[in-house]
């Protein structure tokens, strides 16, 4: 996604921006040319992406937070602390509010086998859960973006699941949410916080029997087996 022309909404994060990119020893050139952002902005938070990051993302559908609905949300976007306030945000997504059309099995699937389908090419999957609002996924960044990565399996999808529901229009919300592991110890976590989900939410009592997500994948040593 390609960064507005309008102010950021966080005053002094452009100059927050300037400041990471000049300390950043990467080749900013060379990445750019290759489709790779860097240090850079979508109006709140910095981003980063770059080649061999391992990112945590989370998009969600169009309709996860219906304007029916506002009085029950719209005081989560006025939490300071980002970190509390994402995880308010994905805490509310957990309700169920809007289509959840991704309970459907057949809807899921199509998500599922689209996230699989570049494993090993494009990225590395680390982890991934299908919800019935939003889509959890942990993948080291290989040769894409995460911006192109993240825009494709979007745009596939949703040409794929707009006929099965027989609608049409925006099927995600336009963002997502993405946060660069910084450690083993980060990104553990974050396989444990996505693969969790659905027993968080109640939905099944194990993380390996959701059938989709890659808890189902987890071999007894903690790696993934069989993904394609």
């Amino acid at each position: 996604m390609s960064r507005s022309a309008d102010p950021p909404h966080n005053p002094g994060l452009r100059e927050l921006i300037a400041q990471k990119r000049r300390w950043s020893a990467r080749d900013a050139r060379k990445d750019a040319e290759a489709g790779f952002q860097g240090w850079h902005e979508r109006g709140y938070l910095p981003h980063r992406d770059e080649p061999g990051l391992t990112q945590f993302v989370t998009f969600r559908l169009a309709d996860a937070f219906p304007a029916s609905c506002r009085s029950e949300w719209s005081a989560l976007l006025q939490i300071e602390r980002n970190a509390d306030r994402r995880r308010q945000l994905e805490a509310y997504l957990d309700l169920g509010r809007g289509s959840c059309c991704l309970r459907l099995g057949k809807v899921a699937e199509v998500i599922d086998c689209a996230l699989r389908h570049f494993h090993g090419r494009r990225y590395e999957l680390r982890s991934w859960v299908i919800m019935p609002n939003p889509v959890h996924v942990l993948f080291k960044i290989t040769f894409a973006s995460m911006t192109r990565i993240v825009g494709d399996w979007k745009r596939f999808t949703a040409r794929e699941v707009n006929p099965i529901l027989r609608r049409s229009g925006p099927l995600w919300h336009e963002d997502y949410w993405d946060t660069y592991m910084r450690n083993s110890a980060h990104e553990l976590k974050a396989v444990r916080y996505i693969e969790n989900n659905p027993v968080k939410g109640r939905l099944v009592r194990s993380p390996e029997e959701w059938p989709w997500s890659s808890a189902r994948f987890r071999g007894k040593d903690g790696r993934l087996l069989g993904l394609l």
